[in-house]
């Protein structure tokens, strides 16, 4: 009978009617849910032994476009990426001060320059000795304040990382939970299904923000999830990262060096394969932005101290001349027999005599002597020139100061005190022994293990010592750098070279490595975190430094370090190994009895009197005064720092240079951001257009549906009706 299968054709039909309807509706409440795609049924018509039974409704699926949700992951992980580093660089620009800005690290640095001016147009004048003092406290100030907002940046950035890293987790195991539920839908037929896909599209959304991402899709439904260099994330389970943030960092604390935890899956560091999203953009602000942005603050602070001390070394001030000098330079002492020679390091004066002159509290010359020619000190110990300067000072015929030492303190620092608040001593560097010659740096050779082979030069006695210095820092020289060097550099080295390593904790040539024409960098880095004498005290690192690296040793007692070559050709040279100035901007300051006594501060030097035959102490001197000075006019060789290639060029110069080089990566920064924000946007906005729900088109689509479930009951009513009559005649 027809009528049977006519009411089962209209039934089916109102069923699939009901169920369109009720896609519709959940499509039309979702209209405004973040992720939600538009659900469709496909409808099927049955038959049995070719007999139409009606339709019936397959499970709903989504309106999806694979390719534009895979753009949309690479875009959004460029404009995390770009995002998270404009953060970071506009905060630092802040900082430093834009470059046509009156608040800027130049524009303290051109003040400072001014001021030093002013004093050696009047260096009588106590107005212009505290406006020095002010300018140049308000640098060293400044540049310790920024070298320490650097390094929170760093660890802000660390322990977003750390942040990051959880999230990631926690997406990864939603996503992985969410693949479950959608096999297991599928297995059983369970519609819903694609809900499910797109909360964990949604996720992956998420996830793209951290890191760069790509997936594909398993025949049961459940996605693999990998990096772009293929690090498995999730598979048939999550593969967690791991990462130790720190909370504090300072300028030798490195990933290079080990002092930041990398980021870890099962057990292998993925650091530098992460390509993308905020994760990478956190590294490169925390290992290579900040990192060269403090590099640069170090070789301009560390240009600065060294060029204005030596200038200021050459001085003496009047009327308040000191009586006592305290060196800045560390010594080490010999541990195994201190008895015999209790500093052992050995000292050449070349190119010139030192002229030591005591004076009384009018600038009256009362004793003056030279080093080569009247004490007979051309070379010798640490320990001997103590001996010998303090025998003049103590002699009858000498200085005839009985009270005076001249000593190296507990600190390993070189004392010379005359005993006698009545007299003052004063030191200059002339170029002949015969008094009143002209004015002019000895150089200073320095054997700094004992062994008798003077390893390097400093131009100017008390500078070499540290005697006079203007501005001063905390640190000890317990960081080795080379300079900038590719990663498989030829050392140029045709013999084997040996180098050997003292410091004040353990003494001299504690421990050696070898090195041979063939090895490399890193092989150099083996040799020493292997030695079993370095174990705990020396480390070795290669730090990036713009496009190379740095060959970095670390004292890790912080103790004053010596590296020695004690048989090659030249190493130390050809590597540029020398103490860093790793963190002097973090440390800079202006000498504490500067501060507190601001007429301590030296304008000149002394003037021979041809007349008298001996030396006077003016006030008016300025010669030292204007050499610091003109200082700030010279072009000085800066190392490569970073982003900033090795350049010679004034001190206020090379500020501007990195004071606009940050503005110019935050400019940078911003535009890259916006423009990856917008594609992102761009390509969102065409997948809602795709797959997002058109309330028109929905509205339509259920009054076809209405319609059709109202043809549907009128059929199924007709066909009951007839039937009902047929029944009711039998």
């Amino acid at each position: 009978m027809a009528l049977i299968p006519g009411l089962s054709t209209s039934l089916s039909g109102m069923k699939t009617a009901q169920s369109q309807l009720d896609i519709i509706s959940r499509n039309i409440s979702n209209v405004d849910t973040v992720g939600y795609t538009r659900k469709t049924a496909a409808q099927n018509n049955v038959v049995s032994n070719g007999t139409p039974l009606g339709v019936t409704l397959n499970n709903s699926e989504r309106i999806v476009d694979e390719g534009l949700l895979k753009s949309y992951l690479a875009t959004s992980s460029l404009s995390s990426n770009y995002s998270v580093k404009y953060n970071f660089l506009s905060k630092a620009e802040t900082l430093l001060g834009t470059p046509q800005g009156d608040n800027s690290i130049s524009a303290n640095v051109s003040a400072l320059q001014s001021a030093f001016n002013t004093f050696a147009n009047d260096v009588t004048s106590s107005s212009t000795r505290y406006n020095l003092l002010n300018q140049a406290t308000a640098v060293t100030e400044r540049l310790n304040n920024i070298a320490t907002e650097i390094q929170r940046l760093r660890g802000q950035a660390d322990t977003q990382i750390a942040a990051d890293v959880n999230e990631i987790n926690s997406l990864l195991d939603e996503i992985d939970s969410l693949n479950d539920e959608i096999v297991r839908y599928s297995i059983r037929g369970y519609d819903g299904g694609a809900d499910l896909e797109d909360k964990r599209d949604q996720a992956l959304r998420e996830l793209s923000q951290y890191l760069d991402i790509s997936y594909f899709k398993r025949e049961s439904g459940a996605i693999v999830i990998q990096t772009t260099s293929g690090v498995s994330l999730l598979d048939n389970d999550p593969h967690k990262l791991s990462h130790n943030g720190v909370t504090q960092t300072n300028p030798t604390t490195t990933y290079a060096n080990g002092g930041i935890s990398g980021i870890y899956v099962d057990g292998k560091d993925i650091t530098q394969s992460i390509k993308g999203g905020e994760l990478k953009g956190l590294i490169e602000i925390r290992d290579e932005t900040l990192t060269s942005l403090q590099t640069q603050l170090d070789e301009l602070s560390a240009t600065l101290r060294d060029q204005i001390n030596l200038a200021h070394n050459r001085g003496t001030a009047y009327p308040n001349t000191p009586d006592c000098l305290t060196g800045n330079k560390t010594f080490i002492l010999n541990k195994d027999n201190p008895a015999l020679d209790a500093y052992p390091q050995g000292i050449a004066i070349e190119n010139g005599d030192v002229r030591l002159s005591i004076f009384d509290a009018e600038g009256n010359q009362i004793a003056s002597t030279t080093l080569v020619n009247g004490l007979g000190f051309a070379n010798g110990t640490v320990s001997d020139l103590c001996e010998t300067i303090q025998n003049w000072l103590n002699s009858p015929t000498g200085a005839d100061l009985p009270q005076a030492e001249v000593y190296i303190n507990s600190e390993g620092k070189l004392v010379m005190d005359t005993g006698n608040s009545d007299y003052g001593l004063s030191i200059l560097d002339e170029a002949s022994s015969t008094a009143g010659s002209n004015k002019q740096d000895v150089t200073i050779r320095f054997d700094n293990n004992g062994d008798g082979t003077y390893d390097t030069k400093t131009e100017g006695f008390s500078n070499f010592f540290g005697l006079n210095d203007f501005f001063v820092d905390e640190g000890l020289d317990s960081v080795y750098d080379s300079k900038v060097l590719a990663l498989n550099a030829n050392l140029g080295i045709n013999d084997i070279s040996i180098l050997s390593f003292s410091d004040s904790a353990n003494g001299f040539n504690f421990g050696t490595i070898t090195v041979t024409p063939n090895d490399s960098l890193s092989d150099i880095v083996n040799s020493i975190n292997s030695n079993p004498a370095f174990k705990g005290t020396i480390r070795a690192s290669l730090v990036p430094n713009g496009d190379g690296y740095m060959l970095r040793i670390e004292d890790l007692s912080g103790a004053q370090l010596e590296i020695s070559e004690t048989q090659g050709d030249n190493l130390l040279g050809r590597l540029g190994l020398s103490p860093s100035s790793t963190g002097i901007s973090m440390e800079i300051g202006v000498r504490e009895d500067l501060k507190t006594d601001p007429g301590m501060i030296s304008g000149g030097s002394p003037i021979f009197n041809s007349v008298s035959g001996k030396y006077e102490l003016n006030s008016a001197a300025n010669d030292v005064a204007v050499a610091m000075g003109k200082a700030f006019d010279e072009s000085y060789n800066f190392k490569q720092s970073g982003t900033i290639a090795q350049t010679q060029t004034t001190l206020a110069t090379y500020a501007s240079t990195f004071v606009g080089n940050i503005a110019t990566q935050t400019s940078n920064a911003e535009s890259l951001h916006s423009y990856q924000a917008e594609l992102t946007s761009s390509i969102a906005t065409k997948e809602a257009t795709l797959s997002g729900v058109d309330l028109d088109e929905e509205l339509g689509q259920m009054i076809i549906f209405q319609q059709t479930y109202a043809a549907c009951a009128q059929a199924f009513t007709a066909s009951k009706e007839i039937l009902d009559m047929l029944l009711s005649i039998v």
